[in-house]
């Protein structure tokens, strides 16, 4: 990792970003490993809440009630005029069974963070830490939220919906997440369009149903099924942005009660991630008559549902200039680099909609190559992708805040 040296804004003292990143580092890891091993699911996260308002506390920020059950919000004032800057972490887990054995394993059966939401918490405690020590060198404004519901792509809407930005404007916004496919001490992102726009889908499928020793293919619901999950890809094939395809799949095939019995009733859930509005039409109406297709293929009744969505994450070129050049300052020219777009999706994009901003991938995979996929059993990430993202996103904060 390369130096920031001394980190300056007009009229104000040097500010020593790794002294202070360094003194930061001990309790980031400590808050990572127990959030890790206390995960809780989407509007569920009320310990995890818990530990980050008494953190605020401690280092003296101002705490807000929040809009939402869970999460928080909180403000932190610079010693000199200049822009307000937004810093966002989602935290809630993922209805997934850990496989990693590392001391800080979920202690919950069925719910990991498998999506590195503890880091992102614990990095933006540390951001937290970083500016109230720095503060009398800070121009600007900080607020710091602590989003719930990112998996259920339902947080950020509900934060706006209870006044978010209303009682904290904001001029720019800031946020992360840690990737495990990109190697510890790089940062990737984008101007523009950095993820996609994500949409969630169920489709039912009903049918006659009957004696398993009689099954034929008419009115048979699991075969219907069977045959349309492995072509979901039909409704985005030959869709791409900037060199990045589309993507469609199913994350829930459902059917049946007993192994002799054909059921009535099947049903699948997925995503279709698309990156344009052209897109996601010609995606749903793809999607729309490949599920009429099976079903008159089948003799089955089907309904497509689309059941929610969150737009593209776009950044705003201004703001990610700014971010980069902070980032390269902390980690090197090596160390930031420009993405393509990514088929990920991120709830982050209604709040960027709203507020110009950036949103960066972290790397944080393990040395050794085990970190596995997101959203997998064994997804994991190096203790030391708090330091960077705290890193990069304070230096981001510091920089946008004094009116870079």
């Amino acid at each position: 990792m390369g130096s920031i040296g001394a980190f300056y804004h007009a009229g104000v003292t040097a500010l020593d970003l790794e002294g202070l990143l360094d003194a930061a580092e001990p309790a980031m890891v400590e808050i990572r490993h127990d959030l890790h091993a206390h995960p809780e699911l989407a509007f569920a996260e009320h310990r995890t809440t818990s530990v980050i308002t008494a953190r605020l506390a401690e280092l003296g920020w101002t705490l807000h009630p929040p809009p939402t059950a869970t999460g928080a919000v909180a403000t932190l004032e610079g010693a000199g005029p200049g822009a307000r800057v937004m810093l966002r972490a989602d935290i809630d887990a993922l209805p997934v069974d850990e496989a990693v054995a590392v001391p800080w394993r979920s202690v919950f059966p069925g719910v990991m963070h498998a999506c590195g939401h503890d880091v992102h918490t614990a990095a933006l405690l540390g951001v937290a830490e970083v500016l109230a020590r720095a503060r009398e060198h800070l121009a600007g404004s900080f607020t710091l939220v602590f989003q719930p519901a990112e998996e259920a792509i339902g947080g950020a809407r509900a934060m706006i919906a209870g006044g978010l930005l209303e009682n904290h404007p904001a001029d720019a916004l800031l946020g992360a997440h840690a990737a495990s496919v990109l190697p510890l001490g790089v940062v990737a992102t984008r101007p523009g369009v950095l993820m996609s726009r994500g949409t969630l889908w169920r489709i039912r499928l009903e049918g006659a149903g009957g004696h398993g020793a009689m099954a034929s293919t008419r009115g048979n619901v699991v075969l219907a099924a069977s045959a349309l999950a492995p072509r979901l890809g039909e409704a985005v094939e030959g869709l791409t942005y900037d060199g990045t395809a589309c993507a469609c799949s199913a994350g829930v095939l459902a059917a049946g009660t007993k192994e002799n019995v054909v059921p009535t009733l099947a049903h699948l859930a997925g995503t279709l991630r698309t990156f344009t509005e052209d897109q996601f039409d010609e995606g749903r109406r793809r999607l729309g008559e490949l599920v009429a297709s099976i079903a008159e293929e089948f003799g089955v009744r089907a309904v497509l549902e689309v059941t929610d969505s969150t737009p593209p994450v776009a950044n705003d070129p201004r703001v990610t200039a700014v971010v980069c050049a902070a980032a390269r300052d902390l980690l090197g020219s090596e160390g930031v680099l420009e993405a393509p777009p990514v088929t990920p999706s991120d709830d982050v994009a209604e709040l960027l909609a709203r507020v110009p901003g950036c949103y960066l991938l972290v790397g944080g995979a393990l040395a050794d190559g085990t970190s596995g996929m997101h959203h997998s059993p064994d997804f994991a990430l190096e203790d030391a992708t708090c330091r960077v993202q705290a890193g990069v996103l304070a230096a981001g904060a510091v920089a946008l805040g004094s009116g870079e």
